[in-house]
């Protein structure tokens, strides 16, 4: 049975199957947490001792491209919706230049550590405005289970971030708190002009889209084996909200063989 709200827009699954969905979601990221903190550890070690001059580990990183990046490829391919079927291979070249271009305060892989780490405060914040503009009426009445999947992604987003940021603070540079991201302003004036959760789930599937799929392809483009480690890991949840959100807007999720990486976020977005 669909729930219809204020302003006529309908959920248009049922409340129980969300809330099921919901629980499907937390259970899958609980399960990742312990591996994604080990990893971003290891990350975090790695690329201090990169910095002293220490040595790569280039066979651990060969088998984490053939194994750990491609279990992401198909766990993300599970969780599409986009009927692309282009490869993280054939459009890698046209989406994120290589992490060892970057300059600044952030470069190498650490560039794409603060990228993620940008991409999720900007969903944390997204998912926050969302909230509050529920809570003032702005949005008509919020399905208790739409609430409580926006405020469940929202803790994962965070969970994701203060893991990037132990990278970057263990690695000797300073944590990102806030959304050094050019497209911000424009992600935060169409928040204002949500006016009903459909509105807000298509804002929110576009980031969750762009989260999954700079993951994926930093799990072919970074030199680090525990930086791999951790894309590989973190896309498979961020896939998971992406899919959630097509239910809520009545699109029902579509597999494919690859999921695709046209709408992977760049470096150059950053304005650190």
């Amino acid at each position: 049975m669909t729930t219809t709200t204020e302003g006529g827009w309908n959920l248009p699954i049922s409340e129980r199957e969300l809330a099921q969905l919901t629980r499907e979601m937390q259970d899958a990221h609980q399960e990742t947490l312990p591996a994604m903190r080990a990893s971003a550890t290891d990350l975090a070690e790695e690329l201090r001792a990169r910095g002293a001059g220490g040595p790569r580990d280039a066979g651990r990183r060969r088998f984490l491209l053939g194994a750990g990046g491609a279990a992401a490829a198909v766990v993300l391919a599970a969780c599409s919706s986009s009927k692309s079927s282009s490869s993280p291979s054939a459009t890698a070249g046209s989406s994120m230049p290589a992490s060892g271009a970057a300059s600044g305060v952030y470069t190498g892989d650490l560039k794409v550590v603060a990228l993620a780490t940008a991409l999720e405060n900007q969903a944390v914040g997204a998912y926050q405005t969302a909230l509050d503009a529920a809570k003032n009426g702005k949005l008509g009445t919020v399905p208790p289970a739409v609430a409580d999947f926006i405020t469940t992604a929202m803790a994962q987003h965070t969970d994701h971030a203060k893991a990037w940021n132990a990278v970057l603070t263990g690695a000797g540079k300073p944590a990102i708190m806030d959304v050094p991201l050019s497209n911000q302003a424009d992600t935060v004036a169409a928040l204002g002009k949500a006016t009903s959760v459909g509105d807000v789930a298509k804002l929110a599937l576009m980031l969750e889209d762009q989260a999954a799929q700079t993951y994926l392809f930093a799990t072919y483009n970074v030199t680090s084996p525990a930086g791999i480690a951790t894309a590989a890991t973190i896309a498979p949840v961020e896939a998971m909200h992406a899919a959630i959100l097509n239910y809520v807007l009545g699109q029902y999720p579509v597999p494919n063989d690859f999921l695709p990486v046209d709408k992977a976020a760049s470096p150059t977005l950053l304005t650190v």
